[in-house]
């Protein structure tokens, strides 16, 4: 031990803490604190000068039997630190002293990878800023869905800065509820832990050893990941991090080598092993460029392959760093996938029916570019201002510990009947049945039936949002899924982009007096184009009819036919009173029995919504191809007996889902490839809300259907196959599983 180190040890064991950030030994010894009752620690956030504590859950909830993990939650106040399971030259660990239910147990922290903190000639090992401590919980089998299990635990943290350290000592509380059902990831703090988890060391089969000779500690490795790295040309960058102290001068610099097989790293031993020797296994972090891993180096001779080659750095970039740089790529690549999958959710086949407003938008301001400018302005206002009410209505519903995804709303029957009585009307509004927002497009052009001015632009745009909604467009399945597990700002900001890519082709059109010249003048040939538009509103509307019988059944159909012909007919007498009023006659009859009938279509829409639900063995349906009922038992039935598995996840409100099935899904070629195969087909049906399949979309990074998913024969994780398919894909997916 340098002079230097051995003066700070002794007047740190005198308790004299005149280092700053080296506590005393009466400060370091923990707060005593009564024996209370659990119930008596409030749950949330415990606050104290330099660092606010809490204990949050990576998922929304626990299933009995289960092991959920929560995590010890530290942010920490700028300029201070806690410390690792090994503080370094100074400080002390983190120690939490779990108070639990009969049955519960807690695990051990799951500890991430520190960041090195000098101090003069010390270096501590700690932690700074945001920082999640991942603690495993296992729930018992007795565990009642519907209750909740009171979690409590004391923290101990030494929370230090450069000038003094001091101990802090909370109780911290969380209730867990338990329910049924696989949970969905907390949206606040899922994605974190997750993060914090994956990138956290593990055991990863590592053979090392270590070697000490003439004053140097040698610790060399092979295997495992390292074996992936050829020659170790992957790795320019080694550190060890021990788990115990006096194992190594944690102040001297660190330096390595790579192998063909491995790497070696040559180390300054501390006081410990230079007293006593090398007398058993050193166990620690082996952290790279490449990745992280617990290690257990036998003493032993350095192994064959792990020097001759590059030098290595002992400058490993830090976690936070790290993580910060991989949330940050990851968000700006999510919102890049958002805007390209807006853009090509024009393209998809339920955007149609909007289409056919946006051209009737478009042709009547086409020749005044003061409202093409306006219009355009307001339809992407429109887009935007709906998907962050749809975006905040997910997100509110998923941290309330909903399993809904993408297209959730169409999973509502009343929302479906709601959406075809809309879509007859912009139907009929569009063959002049009656008039909104009438006006003069040139010299005897005559009435042009349109929505009024701006306003109408934005409904548009509101209504282009709800009806593209059962799309998932290329680049939006992943941009989504990804938003679903960020925190709520980086979501809203994935939507705003997803609904940038909807409007910006109809903003880019009317901001540009070159494209809307080429339009012909208005005249008669707008009222014929007008017509001709309203068709695709009427498929619409039978279209959606026809989910909602899939919903519902019999009864509510009928209910939803009566009033959609309610509908139709309380519209022609408002048309009927629009031409007594042009007329100059009065036209209280018409106008008092519009909105009599109006009335009875809106009470009969709210009945057919009510309608008795179909069970889900009544909504599910085999499609073209025969196949059972997804669930996860059923894939890994047929996966145990050696059998590919296709699943199809698809909704009877999803257009792409059908148009797959009808293209791709009812082929001969498909079909006999699946008999040739031996190969399960599976269809997980979500027209109505089906929580273990919202849970499985949400695995594989999917917020909304279609998926498709292929496991292969001899078991592990299925290929994701593309959402638009052909019988080619298909085919060639299964022969290759």
């Amino acid at each position: 031990m340098r002079p230097t180190a051995f003066l700070y040890a002794l007047l740190f064991c005198l308790g004299l803490s005149v280092l700053p950030g080296v506590p005393s030994v009466a400060e370091a010894q923990p707060v005593s604190r009564p024996a209370e009752a659990a119930a008596a620690v409030p749950p949330g956030p415990q606050r104290a000068d330099n660092i606010e504590a809490e204990l949050v859950l990576l998922s929304r909830w626990a299933a009995p039997g289960s092991t959920v993990v929560l995590a010890v939650h530290q942010t920490i106040a700028p300029g201070w630190h806690t410390y690792w399971r090994n503080p370094g030259d100074s400080g002390g660990p983190t120690t939490l002293d779990w108070r639990l239910p009969p049955g519960v147990k807690a695990g051990e922290i799951v500890w991430p990878l520190p960041t090195r903190q000098r101090l003069m000639s010390l270096v501590n090992y700690g932690y700074s800023g945001d920082v999640y401590l991942p603690v495993p919980i296992e729930v018992p089998a007795s565990a009642r869905p519907g209750t909740t299990l009171p979690l409590t635990v004391d923290a101990l943290f030494l929370v230090c800065s450069d000038q003094m350290c001091v101990p802090v000592q909370m109780s911290l509380r969380l209730d867990l509820p338990i329910r049924e059902g696989a949970p969905p990831p907390d949206p606040d703090h899922g994605a974190a832990i997750q993060a914090v988890l994956e990138a956290a060391p593990r055991p990863a089969g590592l053979d090392a050893r270590a070697t000490l000779q003439n004053g140097v500690l040698t610790l060399s490795a092979t295997g495992g990941p390292l074996a992936d790295l050829t020659a170790g040309a992957g790795l320019s960058r080694a550190y060890f991090y021990p788990f115990e102290g006096g194992i190594i001068d944690h102040a001297a610099p660190q330096s390595g080598q790579s192998g063909p097989n491995g790497l070696s790293l040559t180390l300054t031993p501390g006081g410990d092993l230079t007293a006593k020797g090398l007398n058993g296994p050193i166990s620690g972090v082996l952290a790279t460029d490449a990745g992280a891993w617990e290690i257990t180096a036998q003493p032993g001779a350095v192994l064959a392959g792990t020097t001759g080659g590059k030098a290595l750095s002992g400058d490993v970039e830090t976690p936070s760093a790290a993580a910060t740089d991989l949330n940050l790529g990851l968000i700006l690549q999510s919102a890049l996938f958002a805007l390209v999958g807006g853009l090509i959710l024009n393209l998809m086949p339920c955007v149609f029916p909007i289409l056919a407003m946006k051209a009737a938008a478009l042709a009547a301001s086409a020749h005044q570019p003061r409202e093409a400018r306006r219009d355009g302005l307001l339809f992407l206002a429109g887009v935007l201002a709906t998907f962050l009410v749809l975006a905040g209505g997910l997100l509110a519903l998923r941290a309330g510990g909903e399993a809904v995804g993408w297209g959730f709303q169409l999973q509502s029957p009343a929302v479906i009947a709601s959406l075809a009585l809309l879509m007859l009307a912009v139907g009929l509004n569009l063959s002049g049945v009656f008039h909104v927002g009438a006006g003069l497009q040139g010299a005897g052009a005559g009435p042009l039936s349109r929505l009024p001015g701006g306003a109408g632009a934005f409904f548009t745009g509101v209504l282009a949002v709800v009806v593209a909604a059962p799309c998932t467009a290329p680049f939006m399945a992943a941009a989504l899924g990804a938003a679903l597990l960020m925190p709520w700002p980086a979501a809203l900001l994935i939507f705003l982009m997803l609904g940038l890519g909807l409007g910006l082709p109809y903003l880019a059109v009317s901001l540009s007096p070159g494209l809307l010249r080429r339009l012909p003048r208005p005249g008669p040939w707008m009222d014929r184009l007008k017509g001709l538009l309203a068709f695709p509103m009427y498929g619409a509307a039978l279209w959606l009819v026809w989910v909602f019988s899939r919903q519902t059944g019999a009864e509510g159909l009928a209910l939803l036919m009566a009033a959609a012909l309610t509908t139709a007919f309380a519209l022609w007498l408002f048309g009927l009173t629009q031409a007594q009023r042009a007329l100059g006659r009065s036209a209280r009859l018409s106008g008092g029995s519009s909105l009599m009938a109006l009335g009875a279509a809106l009470v009969l829409a709210v009945i057919a919504g009510r309608a008795p639900v179909l069970g889900a063995a009544s909504v599910a349906e085999s499609g073209p191809l025969a196949s059972a009922p997804w669930s996860a038992e059923s894939v890994r039935a047929a996966q145990a007996e050696g059998r590919p598995v296709l699943v199809n996840f698809t909704a009877d409100w999803c257009v792409t889902c059908k148009i797959n099935e009808r293209a791709a899904l009812s082929s001969p070629r498909v079909a006999e490839a699946l008999k040739a195969t031996n190969a399960v087909y599976l269809v997980g049906d979500w027209t109505r809300r089906d929580d273990a399949i919202t849970r499985e979309l949400e695995r594989h990074g999917r917020s909304g259907v279609p998926l498709y998913l292929l496991y292969p024969a001899n078991g592990g994780e299925p290929r994701i196959l593309p959402q638009l398919l052909t019988e080619g894909v298909v085919i060639e997916a299964l022969k290759g599983a």
